[in-house]
């Protein structure tokens, strides 16, 4: 058997695993890279195998980093199905062609750069386009949690909660080669447990080899009580005394349906009024309005605070779906008392590069970040203290307060990860440090070695490993 790290080795986004025996070959994960300015020409390079050669894919959820390429599997030949769970095949009806719709926008912008300097490009091309979205998701094939699946004669496999997202999956894989069975397990990306909405990460007792994400590999999450403290105090004080907007650059799916949970919590509990809150991303109106159609997969907590909204009334915050063009213009508009959930939530496109271009120069605004940042990403030149940022061509000065609020990630943080590992019975034969940058993926390893007595491999991009 050989594994081949195609992503998310050493870096956090375009996670892809190619598994290879001699008698199947199939993927786990097929993201788009992220961040950076080779992003865009790694995504529309050739994949380092044969898409027609696959036998089928396995999603462990529906973040672009994860799926977003997709479609171009597609275009390059590949015809077999792509296995996930039911929500995360609902979700990727939505995010994939927003994706391919993002794909010809940039394309298009890049056309009109290219005549006026009389330059060509493949970048004038789209990677793939809505309609491709669309025809690749025939090839989805819904699967349930903790149900056998056996997508091939030699395959079985599980998809467990990985509490990441709503439909996000540990996957369990069992290959048998040579009448010899090797247990894979791939954690995808783990939630961080103990916090509301969705279950925590399902307990997995055996592996023979394991890939562990490793996000925040080398850091501890502020605790949940202080981060919704800093989340209140920041609001409140951005809205009453200074009398700005509080803008948050947000996920369309995960992060955006949490912070309008936390934000209906804090009014419920009277630590803030009279919001006035505007999502403006048409594909988080649509997860959002998915996420409630799988309220099976909430916590007890999620699953109150859903019955409290239904009959608070006038308490409720002022929640407000924005979703043309025009709608979303005239927030910039708003000069005071509104807060604008807007996507992408690493800020490198969308909606919300367009309310950052409006309010970043405005010391009265506050910008609150609430998820993780990869390098290369505008959201991680303003963590960073960036003093000056360019957005659409124009030089923006940074005057707004910028919060990190760590204690929102979706991601569990490194004592949350080892705890996750210890639930192993046994420990697996070979472990490989995933989907984290760098130093976090050698700090994480190098935890696992001392604090487990594992063998740990941090693989190189690229690299293949015969098991």
């Amino acid at each position: 058997m050989k594994i081949t790290f195609c992503g998310a080795a050493r870096e956090v986004t375009g996670s892809c695993y190619l598994i290879e025996t001699g008698a199947v070959r199939f993927l786990v994960d097929c993201g788009m890279f992220q961040g950076g300015r080779e992003a865009p020409a790694r995504n529309r390079r050739p994949f380092d195998f044969d898409p027609r050669a696959l036998d089928f894919v396995l999603l462990t959820h529906a973040h672009i980093d994860h799926s977003g390429l997709l479609p171009k599997l597609m275009l390059e030949g590949f015809t077999g199905p792509i296995h996930a769970t039911g929500a995360t095949a609902d979700l990727l009806a939505v995010m994939l062609p927003d994706s391919g719709h993002i794909q010809e926008v940039e394309a298009e912008r890049a056309l009109r750069k290219q005549k006026s300097s009389r330059r060509t490009g493949v970048a004038s091309t789209p990677i793939y386009t809505v309609q491709d979205a669309m025809d690749c998701l025939e090839q989805l094939s819904p699967v349930a949690y903790d149900q056998w699946l056996e997508p091939h004669a030699d395959v079985r496999c599980r998809f467990h909660d990985a509490g990441h997202i709503l439909g996000s999956a540990i996957i369990e894989i069992r290959i048998t080669e040579g009448g010899k069975t090797t247990i894979l397990v791939f954690s995808g990306d783990l939630g961080q447990p103990g916090r509301p909405i969705l279950r925590n990460p399902a307990v997995i007792e055996e592996a023979d080899v394991l890939f562990i994400e490793s996000t925040y590999g080398n850091r501890m999450h502020k605790d949940l009580p202080a981060t919704l403290e800093e989340l209140a105090q920041a609001i409140e004080h951005t809205l009453r005394v200074k009398h700005g907007n509080v803008i948050i650059p947000a996920f369309a799916v995960g992060r955006t349906q949490e912070v309008i949970y936390y934000l209906h919590q804090l009014v419920r509990q009277g630590r803030l009024r009279d919001l006035d809150i505007f999502v403006d991303s048409p594909m988080a109106t649509a997860a959002t309005r998915i996420t409630m159609q799988h309220m099976a997969l909430f916590d007890d907590e999620a699953r109150r605070l859903a019955d409290w909204r239904s009959s608070a009334g006038r308490s409720l915050p002022n929640l407000h779906f924005v979703g043309s063009v025009d709608e979303s213009i005239a927030l910039n508009q708003i000069r005071a008392g509104a807060i604008i959930i807007s996507a992408s939530g690493m800020c490198d496109a969308g909606r919300i590069k367009h309310h950052l271009r409006h309010n970043l120069g405005r010391a009265e605004c506050s910008v609150l970040i609430t998820g993780f940042q990869a390098q290369g990403t505008l959201g991680r030149r303003l963590v960073d203290g960036a003093k000056r940022v360019r957005i659409f061509g124009q030089d923006i000065p940074v005057r707004t307060p910028i919060h990190t609020l760590g204690g929102f990630s979706a991601h569990a943080d490194q004592r949350a990860l080892l705890d996750w590992a210890g639930g192993f019975r046994r420990p697996p034969r070979q472990t490989f440090v995933v989907h984290g940058e760098e130093a976090a993926a050698l700090a994480f390893a190098e935890r696992l070695r001392t604090d487990n007595g594992w063998t740990v491999t941090v693989p190189e991009p690229g690299q293949s490993v015969t098991l």
